[in-house]
């Protein structure tokens, strides 16, 4: 007889184990995902993304499972040491099991695409509801805790059929519709022609005129001023309600756009991003939470029926069941169940309480003088308590200082803001990723130029700050460290001592050159390089490769305000020139033509340049002005001096001069971190950029592999080194002479349009770089597919949403086409 594979000691452990370890994992996961559900709005970390996905896949499978289980259970007899009722307590959790399949309110869906299957779901409740109502029935006729099975089954068909409405209203379809007016048939022609004929034929002079109605005041009033937290929320609000329509290609009118143009004018950058972050927020929250559900009357009134049956439930078996019939490990669980539920409530109540939503639904109306007195007065009191909470939610600027050479004599110091937000109240990740063809192509993982302190730490500078002792800290801190330094190097030194005696020895150096010669050929050429080929394959064939890369070699650089504010500054001096629908047009699908014509209107500097935009495809454009890009800042950009923390400005430096290094630094920095984010864009997320990215990975393939064999016979030994090799060659004719169409690589290409570019001054061409490059950004927000833009606010947000809603609060898009029409037509009688 063959031997049983599993011992049965290890059998019983499951069998007594299954359901009770099966039920705490559900609880344990609905706890994970209420915590830090909200926080892949406000990190693109690849890790807390992945747990939070596995999390929520594992959570409905453990309630299924655990209520299979337990109906598997019920049929079976009690052991002899099994308590005699134990089976109704078993019976009682599958509706426990309901209250968790109905899942937290912080996340109903992962992706856009979880919210089509609402219909799926929803007949997933009644198939887990009638589950969990056969498990009741089994334990019938003397289930002692009748009533708590009763008020947790209504707690838990509410909070399912929560979520299977909140996917409802957060599907394409059923959000679209809601976005829609009325349906308007306008004047009933046919009753008035026919009035129009009688007096006609009574030989009545008559005749037929459109009064305009009344304009509606606009709830929005311009106020050119900084505004406060409440106010961003109050405005956020509106513009969300209107502009989310966006998400659905909605068409709007004029009189929207110039409503929004105009008030986005009075606006100061910071302002504006921050009403942008809180629109993205609502996006977020109608799509992937309960939101559209809890921030409703009938949504108040469920959930607080759902709570108050979850409380009576538990008082009713505190207090009148008899626990000793029970085995008292279970009645434990039973406990931790009822605590975790009202746990879960509780953090949902405080949530609630401090959303964007609810301050949104406190402000609204505030300026009208319409309800009553104290109503108004007990929604301006809550709002001013709860606005002290959005301070932690606005942007933390955090500024970093460092010295730029001037002369070998004198430095001037230079700084830039870092958005420092506490991830805990983040509304996006609040950083520009990127990625580099050099540096992928050389397999260098990339290096932070700004790095955000610890936001404890931070706030702890202030504080000393404050108080006085911040520098004295400071100093005490280098000394300490330069201490620890010197020691460490004497004592290595001592430790090389006896190895560089020995070496002294010709034979014994000899023996080391050889060894390590060997070493080199037998182990790494033979053995490391065949693991490392193996373990590629594997991963490339199991699909896990690319997403290595953009966790090894894909670069997160803090978002700054100054680069917030050339955005803004650009967009709105493009909207200037936007007039009309045509104009508007036109500008947004500029892919770097309208900057440099603007820039340069006689055409004489850009000549040459031009055609790098005009002539060649999108993805072309990017790679090739990402390629000079790169191969001209290493070559613009000075030495680092750079130290982060307080410094001396040289008196010597006149004001302008200093804003003048600040400029052209600003424009460097902004064109390489913009080109690597289009190419992070182009390659990394093909979802985005699918409208227009073309062959956009095959050249980026073609170009890599062109790249890496120039480098196998010109070996580099930094990204540095490899921009000037590449752009010491000598490009007399045009590479797509030489090449023909076998390979769409770009490589000596990009190379030539550097050389283009250097015939301009510095200082002019960054300043020419930067806003071709937002240029080229601008195109790809305003022509990729909108439900793009709601799927990334799901992990971590991009700044191309940023720039795709800013644009169309400043009316460049191709969505203003209609004229809504105002008015009503009569028939008048007489002359």
């Amino acid at each position: 007889m063959a031997a049983d594979p599993i011992p049965k000691k290890w059998k019983d452990v499951w069998d007594d184990w299954n359901i009770r370890g099966i039920i705490l994992l559900s609880l344990s996961l609905q706890t994970f995902l209420i915590l830090f559900a909200p926080s892949r709005k406000g990190s693109g970390n690849k890790l807390l993304v992945m747990l939070i996905w596995s999390a929520y896949l594992l959570a409905d499978w453990a309630a299924n499972y655990a209520v299979g289980l337990i109906s598997d259970s019920q049929g079976d007899n009690p052991g002899p040491s099994d308590p005699k009722h134990n089976n109704q307590l078993l019976a009682f959790w599958p509706t426990f099991l309901l209250l968790h399949l109905g899942g937290p309110d912080t996340i109903t869906a992962l992706a856009l695409e979880d919210n089509e299957l609402w219909l799926r779901h929803s007949l997933g409740l009644i198939t887990q509801a009638a589950s969990a109502v056969y498990v009741f029935l089994l334990s019938l006729p003397k289930n002692k805790v009748l009533v708590p099975s009763i008020l947790m089954f209504v707690a838990g068909v509410i909070k399912y059929f929560e979520r299977s409405r909140a996917l409802y209203l957060g599907s394409v379809d059923r959000f679209r519709e809601s976005m829609l007016s009325d349906a308007d048939p306008g004047p009933n022609y046919a009753k008035l022609m026919e009035e129009y004929e009688s007096k006609i034929k009574a030989q009545l002079p008559a005749r037929i005129i459109t009064i305009p109605e009344a304009e509606k005041k606009l709830k929005v009033e311009l106020k050119k001023r900084a505004l406060t937290n409440l106010d961003v929320v109050h405005y956020a609000h509106h513009y969300f309600s209107i502009f989310k329509g966006l998400l659905v290609d909605i068409i709007y009118s004029f009189r929207e756009r110039d409503d929004s143009r105009n008030f986005f004018r009075t606006l100061h950058a910071e302002d504006s991003l921050k009403i942008i972050e809180v629109e993205l927020n609502f996006i977020y929250e109608v799509f992937y939470t309960k939101v559209n559900v809890t921030h409703s009357w009938w949504g108040v009134i469920f959930r607080l029926t759902a709570s108050g049956s979850v409380a009576a439930a538990l008082c009713y078996f505190y207090f009148r069941v008899k626990k000793h019939e029970y085995e008292g490990f279970d009645v434990g669980i039973t406990y931790t169940l009822f605590w975790g539920a009202i746990a879960l409530d509780v953090v949902a109540f405080f949530m609630f309480i401090f959303s964007d939503w609810t301050l949104a639904a406190l402000t609204r109306d505030r300026d009208s003088n319409s309800g009553f007195r104290i109503i108004k007065m007990v929604k301006s009191f809550f709002a001013k308590i709860l606005q002290l909470f959005l301070y932690f939610k606005s942007p933390w600027w955090q500024d970093y200082h460092w010295e730029e050479k001037v002369t070998d004599k004198s430095n001037v110091k230079l700084k830039h803001q870092l958005l420092a937000t506490p991830t805990l109240f983040r509304r996006w990740s609040g950083y520009v990723s990127g990625h580099n063809l050099i540096r992928f192509c050389l397999r260098r993982r990339p290096e932070k130029r700004h790095r955000v302190k610890n936001w404890f730490l931070f706030a702890s500078e202030r504080v000393l700050d404050c108080l006085g002792i911040g520098p004295f800290l400071e100093k005490m801190a280098s000394s300490i460290k330069i201490f620890v330094r010197s020691g460490i190097e004497k004592t290595i030194q001592c430790l090389a001592f006896p190895f560089k005696w020995l070496t002294q020895f010709k034979c014994i150096r000899k023996f080391i050159k050889v060894s390590v010669y060997i070493w080199d050929i037998v182990i790494y050429y033979l053995w490391i390089k065949f693991i490392l080929a193996v373990g590629c394959w594997i991963l490339d064939f199991v699909g896990i490769k690319e997403l290595l890369d953009g966790i090894i070699y894909v670069s997160h650089e803090p978002f700054t305000k100054e680069l917030w504010q050339f955005i803004f500054r650009e967009i709105e001096t493009k909207a200037q020139y936007a007039d009309d629908p045509e104009a508007a047009e036109s500008i947004s699908s500029a892919k770097g033509e309208w900057i440099m014509q603007d820039w340069d209107p006689d055409g004489v500097r850009i000549k040459e340049l031009l055609s790098y935009v005009t002539d060649v495809a999108y993805d072309e454009s990017i790679l090739l002005w990402h390629i000079a890009t790169e191969l001209l800042y290493f070559e613009d950009k000075k030495d680092e001096h750079r130290t982060s923390g307080t410094t001396s400005d040289d008196n010597t430096i006149d004001e302008s001069t200093k804003e003048a290094l600040q400029k052209e630094y600003n424009d460097l920095e902004f064109s390489k971190l913009l080109s690597d984010y289009m190419m992070y864009l182009l390659i990394m997320q093909p979802t985005m950029m699918s409208a227009v990215a073309g062959i956009g990975k095959i050249r980026f393939r073609d170009t890599l592999a062109e790249a890496k064999r120039f480098f196998k016979r010109k070996v580099p030994s930094d990204e540095k080194e490899a921009c000037e090799k590449i752009l010491n060659v000598k490009t007399y004719v045009k590479p797509s002479a030489v090449k023909g169409d076998r390979s769409k690589s770009v490589l000596f290409d990009g190379s030539i349009l550097a050389k283009e570019l250097k015939k301009l001054e510095k200082r002019d061409r960054w300043e020419l770089m930067s806003k071709v490059w937002l240029e080229l950004l601008s195109y790809a927000a305003t022509h990729c597919d909108p439900r793009a833009h709601a799927q990334l606010v799901s992990s971590g947000g991009e700044l191309i949403t940023f720039v795709w809603l800013l644009m169309a609060h400043f009316g460049l898009g191709e969505q203003f086409k209609i004229n809504k029409g105002q008015g009503r037509s009569k028939l008048i009688v007489g002359k």
